[in-house]
């Protein structure tokens, strides 16, 4: 049986059509995902993700656990708030979950991690902190609303409680603010500005209404899916999975390797890789020909070899057919799909297709 978020009454209220997702009801669509998609674009949407779960970390050796479970390095965050995007690894380097963490105080980090991956993401983070003296505490009763576009950070600031405003008013991206019993990430999954705001659940409904009143538009899974898919970020589950590194899904970026003396979990793995080199990559596909890039469509790049469309959809933006597939890494600029069969011609571009509503 699915799960029903705090919000579904609102979901409901306003037209979601539900679908399950990651065993929660969740709204794909309130009508039309192109014109949700174009709302989160040009002004401001918003969407449930109360699916997602928020994770507290405490402890006097809390920083040192994170350096351990994580390949990105914490100790990066020098300033209360700051986050850090990072993917938590198994010692074969294949990616468990992708999430963020804030850094709050020397002894607190918070962490949120996806919904489809709660069960083995928190059984993993437990098993490892073990060792270190780390509580872990998963937050329950906290709802969870993002509000993204170029207009989202005025209209959320328009109906927010008057001492959170003062608190987030000037707070740089990819930073969060505790705000007491709300907490507020400036941060998102769309390629847009915005805020993430977790708050009590029995707030969540009249904060949803609030925002609707002043223009933030309700959106659901099928513009989310098209507009992280432009902004070119991974999802987990198709373009990373266990069964791949972070070297071959495009997010090298998010590893660490300095200091060489700090151990992480995968480390040793994704030297090994990394030395003897990587064999594929993620690049970017623009379908030149009628049709529609999917998911696990074959790509075929002659005199090189085959490789895999990770994810695909159509661009509201581009009005083109767009995807993320993993190539063999002597991939150039040029590749075909095959669609029903037929190989069609696709472009090899950059994996970040649209950037603060433009075409790169």
């Amino acid at each position: 049986m699915s799960q029903k978020t705090v919000l579904y009454d609102k979901h409901i209220e306003y037209g979601g059509k539900m679908v399950d997702f990651a065993g929660w009801q969740m709204p794909v669509t309130y009508g039309s995902q192109m014109d949700e998609h174009y709302q989160v674009r040009q002004d401001a949407g918003m969407f449930d993700v109360s699916h997602m779960t928020i994770v507290d970390l405490r402890g006097e050796r809390v920083k040192e656990f994170l350096r351990y479970l994580l390949a990105n390095d914490v100790a990066k965050l020098k300033e209360t708030g700051k986050a850090l995007y990072s993917c938590m690894l198994q010692e074969d380097g294949g990616v468990i979950d992708d999430l963020i963490v804030y850094y709050m105080h020397d002894d607190w980090y918070r962490m949120v991690v996806n919904a489809a991956t709660r069960d083995k993401d928190i059984a993993w983070i437990l098993k490892q902190a073990a060792d270190f003296d780390v509580e872990v505490n998963e937050r329950a009763g906290v709802a969870m609303i993002a509000v993204q576009g170029p207009q989202a950070i005025v209209k959320a600031i328009s109906v927010l409680p008057v001492d959170v405003v003062e608190t987030v008013t000037d707070m740089p991206r990819f930073s969060g603010a505790d705000c007491g019993e709300w907490f507020i990430g400036r941060t998102g999954y769309t390629g847009e500005d915005g805020f993430e705001i977790m708050l009590p659940e029995s707030e969540a409904p009249a904060l949803w209404g609030k925002l609707a009143q002043a223009g933030v538009k309700p959106c659901g899974l099928g513009a989310r899916d098209t507009l992280r898919l432009e902004a070119g970020m991974n999802l987990y589950g198709a373009d990373m999975t266990e069964a791949t590194s972070p070297l071959i899904s495009g997010l090298g970026w998010t590893i660490a390797w300095e200091p060489e003396d700090r151990d992480f979990i995968g480390r040793a793995a994704l030297q090994q890789e990394r030395e003897q080199g990587v064999s594929q990559k993620i690049v970017g596909l623009i379908l030149e020909e009628r049709g529609v890039l999917r998911g696990h469509q074959k790509v075929v790049v002659e005199n090189v070899g085959e490789g895999e469309i990770t994810s695909g959809t159509f661009s509201p933006t581009l009005k083109q057919s767009i995807a993320l597939a993993r190539v063999p890494v002597q991939t150039g600029e040029r590749c075909q799909v095959e669609i029903r069969g037929k190989l069609l011609n696709a472009r090899v571009v950059k994996s970040v297709f649209v950037r603060n509503g433009q075409a790169v």
